[in-house]
């Protein structure tokens, strides 16, 4: 029967403690920077399927049904492999040679591209649920159809769609372990990585499971708070 050696000091032994605090760094910044894209466009996208123009409705479904059912891991490849080839051949040459860490700015914008398309879909049946009484009383006070939507309709579908919302970024969270895989050294990749050389992969796993759970722990309670000072009077209630 084999027999483990249990060795605890290898997360804060000199290097290697260090080098496990970059890598849950890398993760939370590589994670909200991925959030500030998938945002934004997300919202966009959504607005885009409830257009009355037909054209609008066909890019922003196109979008949606395009990224959401190619696996994250294959866009990550996409994105790190075929789109600087893509790029001109000066492009191409600048973003190598001038780009610090390339693989971590590709790696922001699949993964950051990729939840927007489920953040569009998490939008979008928030701005459905909006009662249509909602749009035709802004539009009596004087308000034009776009200050509709940006006042009125998009401030109350997004209050509804706070859960849907939570679960997305930590979804976002817990994705960015795949960016290893083009190199970036976040919580995951480094935890490999001090594997290599102490061989206690079970250790640095363990410590890297746990920042996933308590960091995902920490976010559920915050979005719990916030949802319960936002929640609209009217709604069903999240059982506590």
């Amino acid at each position: 029967m084999l027999h483990y050696d249990f060795d605890w000091s290898v997360l804060w032994r000199h290097p290697y403690g260090k080098m496990l605090l970059q890598g849950v760094w890398t993760t939370v910044h590589l994670s909200l920077l991925a959030w500030a894209i998938a945002l934004p466009v997300g919202v966009a996208i959504a607005l885009c399927r409830i257009m009355p123009c037909r054209a609008a409705r066909l890019v922003g479904g196109a979008y949606v049904e395009t990224l959401r059912n190619i696996p994250l891991l294959v866009q990550l490849f996409f994105w790190y492999f075929a789109v600087p080839s893509l790029l001109p051949g000066k492009t191409e040459r600048w973003l190598y040679a001038n780009v610090r860490d390339l693989s971590y700015v590709l790696g922001v914008l699949a993964l950051g591209t990729y939840t927007a398309a489920r953040v569009a879909e998490a939008v979008r049946s928030g701005l459905l649920a909006v009662p249509a009484g909602q749009f035709r009383a802004a539009l009596s006070t004087g308000l034009s159809p776009a200050g509709t939507y940006r006042h009125v309709i998009l401030p109350y579908a997004l209050r509804v769609v706070i859960p849907l919302l939570s679960t997305e970024f930590l979804t976002c969270f817990k994705n960015s372990s795949l960016a290893m895989t083009i190199g970036v050294m976040e919580t995951t990749g480094m935890a490999n990585y001090i594997d290599s050389f102490t061989f206690h992969g079970l250790e640095t796993t363990t410590a890297a499971s746990l920042v996933y759970l308590l960091t995902s722990l920490s976010v559920i309670v915050l979005m719990g708070r916030i949802e319960s000072k936002m929640r609209i009077p009217g709604m069903i209630a999240r059982e506590s």
